[in-house]
Parts: structure tokens; C-alpha cells; sequence
């Protein structure tokens, strides 16, 4: 598997230094496999339908914040194909409430969310292996920003750490 080290700032907007800050210098790989077991770890270890409540008025459930995880995961790797091949177009950008509130993933079966999620981190893996070492640097615009692919890849497993913190801190 290709192996890429972290990005330098000036590759992803300062917005984005909040996920890439957790990551210290990791394996991507291994980084990203550990993270899918230490999901399904932490949501089989609760009681039933505690991933529906969510823990303050006007946040996110527990299975919402998967499911935004993974559309999350979805136009992130989206992103970094496109850039890695060399599209210079701009990419749209999303907001992320319509996309949770149109997801209705608290009407989800749970195994069906962590298994996406599970089949959503095997895919990216599978995306990495195909990537080129030079690509990793291509530059291209992704909601009016200028990002290289490895940034895109990169912020996965930091925007995962970010919201698996908020997780474990309200449902622990």
C-alpha cells in the first residue's frame, strides 16, 4: 500500500487543522482499520437505544453522528479521487445538517451503519493502493478552497477522531 505522510499546512484550509492536529504521525492504514474497531467497540458496548437520544437538545444522536461519519467519508474520498486524477472544476461543497436530517439514520438498523462505515473505510483503503505518490500532491478546489488529495485523505481520520472524542465524552 501506498504510504503518504501528513499534510503540510497551506494544503487544506485552516478550518481543517482542527482534524489534522489529532493525528500526530500515524500509519494511514493502520490508523484507519483501528478506528473501525474502535467504533464498533464503543457502540456494541451500550445498552439498547441509547444511539437515538441524543445527549442535548439540538445535538446530533449518537447514530447520526455515524451516519455523518460515513456521508462524511463518502465526499471526502469523492474529493480526493477527483483531484488525484486531475480535476481542476471545483467541487461543491455540502452542508452537513440537511444531509444528517435527510440520512433519517436513527431509522437504521445500527449493524447496517457500522457495517457502511466499515465498507466505506475498506473502500478508501482500496482508493489509496490505486493512488500514485505524485498525486497525492495534485491541487484542487473543493468548495472554494485550494486542497491537495493527501489533506482530503488525512482529514478522514481526524474528522472521525473529533467526533469519537465528543462521543466518548457525552456517552461514557
Amino acid at each position: 500500500m501506498n504510504t503518504f505522510s501528513l499534510p503540510s499546512k497551506g494544503e487544506f484550509p485552516t478550518y481543517y487543522e482542527t482534524y489534522i492536529s489529532k493525528l500526530g504521525s500515524p500509519n494511514f492504514s493502520e490508523l484507519v482499520l483501528s478506528q473501525i474497531q474502535e467504533l464498533k467497540a464503543f457502540f456494541t458496548s451500550k445498552p439498547d437505544d441509547w444511539d437515538t437520544i441524543p445527549y442535548a437538545p439540538g445535538k446530533w444522536t449518537p447514530k447520526e453522528v455515524l451516519g455523518h461519519l460515513i456521508d462524511t467519508e463518502r465526499i471526502m474520498t469523492f474529493r480526493a479521487l477527483c483531484i488525484a486524477r486531475g480535476e481542476k472544476k471545483m467541487l461543491p461543497g455540502f452542508d452537513q445538517d440537511p444531509y444528517v436530517s435527510q440520512g433519517q439514520f436513527n431509522a437504521v438498523s445500527l449493524d447496517d451503519l457500522l457495517t457502511d462505515f466499515e465498507t466505506q473505510r475498506k473502500a478508501l483503503l482500496s482508493l489509496v493502493r490505486t493512488i500514485p505518490a505524485a498525486s497525492y500532491l495534485e491541487i484542487g478546489n473543493a468548495n472554494g478552497n485550494p486542497m491537495t488529495t493527501r489533506a482530503l485523505l488525512w482529514i478522514i481520520p481526524g474528522h472521525f477522531m473529533h467526533h469519537f472524542q465528543v462521543l466518548q465524552q457525552h456517552y461514557s
